[in-house]
């Protein structure tokens, strides 16, 4: 890298408007306008963006570190994330519908769209987290790009200053006098918790330079941020899924890798009565109907872990962990998940019986029971008497052509077409059985499946939860507020003082509120022969 050279014989950066030692201009820029005041952003110093401009690298470099770049990326990432809000993720839609069929259906042309151009998993789309990391590079590089020099400048800047430094800061005063009061003004600014450095007869006052970091603490804490975010993509640093168990059933919960199983013993459900209950809740429970208010609803269940190695089609060998009653506010832990109830149905559909009778005489000649969860396709009743089921619809409803068809996979309101098989008929007989509703083909059948029972289930609703990245995004965020803080409270305050010649120079910067340094400094000058510095901005 080369150097520039300055009078007061320290070597700067190439780039270097402003001595790091002296504060002598040596800008091009500074040296062709003596007379504006000096730009004491990132002090004069040599940034990169701003020096090496020929390399592919430069130019990357360049790129991410304009601040115009990372309010876009910002300004892109609002909006993307606002479609993502227009509808519900995929992740929030039925697990019985695919997502092009919800979107369609629920929200019609506009679904589909939203489905087509890939919003519905928007905010894991290879473009999104593109995005969020081209903020996290651009803080990166924006930060590095400014606090290098900054802080080198800062940490090298000498005491006496160059005469046109001086003279070229907000905050001046000339004052031709021979008594400088030195002795008084450094204990004040020292009562003033100034680190006051001299040399020879020259001072320079310096307080709250930490709160110059305060940006780049911000930037720092928004990079762990969005990283913690990004974490959240990456298989078992975060879960986030729902859980339906049936009652008696056994179910592997999502996110384990088939290591944990629950168990759903008995679900159960208490409600508001009346009768029982405070008479201070007596009208509120009339008012909304006895026994509508859910008292408490909560799941008996009992949680396995997986011995040996997963072999596909094989029952898994089950061993016992503990056992828990799982109610609202009050989630299953173990081995960083938590199981928390959030839902419940009540008496699902779970097997139907029928009979296959004569519908003359009434004779039954066997009953079969259907898993309408699991059905089988056909039932053997003995005597060459069967039953097989051509057509199984779970949740049955008629489609805008007329043609008999399901909406979900879940039994709400199952149908089936029977094909009934006996001695007189070998060639079987074909029946339509919906609830309350049997629909036979032109002719009359000679036999009839009847109706003859029916068996519920209740079904709790458990929201799987595991998330490592909590930490990464607190940590993150409080980082961030401390940035906040030491960058908003407190401020980066200078005082130079320099004999020259006949004249005692005077001069002030702070990053922020003028006006307080300002009545700080006739403070400190009170009762000496020094002039109290002006605005010269004011002045202009």
């Amino acid at each position: 890298m080369n150097k520039v050279q300055c009078e007061c014989s320290h070597a700067n950066p190439q780039g270097t408007h402003i001595c790091e030692s002296c504060g002598n201009p040596i800008g091009d820029k500074e040296q062709q306008e003596p007379k504006q005041l000096l730009d004491m952003k990132y002090e004069g110093s040599a940034r990169r963006s701003q020096t090496y401009k020929k390399t592919f690298v430069d130019k990357i470099w360049n790129f991410f570190s304009s601040v115009k770049v990372g309010i876009w990326i910002i300004v892109l990432l609002l909006i993307a994330s606002a479609l993502g809000t227009v509808f519900p993720q995929e992740m929030y839609i039925p697990p019985t519908m695919t997502a092009s069929e919800f979107y369609k259906d629920e929200y019609g042309v506009l679904g589909q769209l939203y489905y087509e151009l890939g919003f519905h998993n928007l905010y894991g789309s290879w473009w999104y987290m593109i995005l969020v990391a081209s903020l996290g590079i651009s803080l990166v590089i924006a930060s590095l790009d400014r606090f290098v020099p900054l802080y080198r400048a800062l940490k090298k800047q000498g005491v006496t200053r160059h005469e046109s430094f001086m003279k070229r800061q907000r905050l001046f005063s000339a004052t031709k006098t021979d008594e400088t009061n030195l002795e008084t003004i450094k204990e004040r600014l020292t009562s003033r918790r100034y680190n006051v450095r001299e040399e020879n007869g020259n001072l320079l006052a310096e307080k709250g330079r930490f709160s110059r970091w305060g940006p780049y603490v911000n930037h720092c804490g928004l990079i762990l941020f969005l990283f913690g975010a990004m974490l959240r993509f990456i298989p078992g640093m975060y879960v986030d899924e729902v859980l339906w168990v049936r009652e008696g059933e056994t179910a592997v919960i999502p996110g384990t890798e088939g290591k944990y199983y629950l168990e759903n013993k008995e679900f159960i459900m208490e409600v508001y009565e009346k009768d029982k209950e405070n008479e201070v809740f007596a009208d509120a429970i009339t008012r909304v109907g006895d026994g509508s208010v859910v008292k408490n609803f909560q799941s008996n269940v009992v949680l396995y872990e997986r011995k040996g190695e997963i072999v596909h089609g094989a029952e898994p060998n089950l061993e016992e962990v503990k056992q828990e009653e799982i109610r609202v506010n009050e989630p299953l832990k173990f081995n960083s998940f938590s199981l928390y109830q959030v839902d419940y149905k009540l008496d699902e559909l779970n097997k139907m019986t029928f009979s296959l009778i004569d519908k003359e005489t009434e004779k039954s000649f066997g009953q079969i029971t259907v898993d309408l969860l699991d059905p089988k396709s056909n039932y053997d009743l003995g005597n060459g008497y069967k039953v097989e089921i051509s057509t199984y619809l779970p949740d049955f409803f008629f489609n805008e052509e007329g043609v008999p068809s399901t909406k979900t996979r879940i039994p709400n309101n199952p149908a089936f077409v029977f094909k009934m098989i006996t001695p007189e008929t070998p060639k079987g007989e074909t029946s339509f059985v919906a609830i309350q509703q049997t629909i036979e083909p032109s002719g009359d059948n000679q036999y009839k499946m009847k109706f003859q029972g029916v068996e519920t289930k209740n079904l709790t609703a458990l929201t799987v939860r595991k998330d490592l990245t909590l930490w990464f995004l607190a940590l993150g965020g409080a980082i961030f507020m401390i940035g906040v803080i030491q960058g908003m409270y407190w401020n980066h305050r200078r005082i130079w003082i320099r004999r020259s010649e006949e004249e005692i120079l005077i001069a002030g910067h702070t990053n922020k509120n003028w006006y307080g340094l300002t009545q700080e400094l006739k403070l400190i000058l009170e009762g000496t022969s020094l002039t109290i510095p002006k605005d010269q901005v004011e002045k202009k």
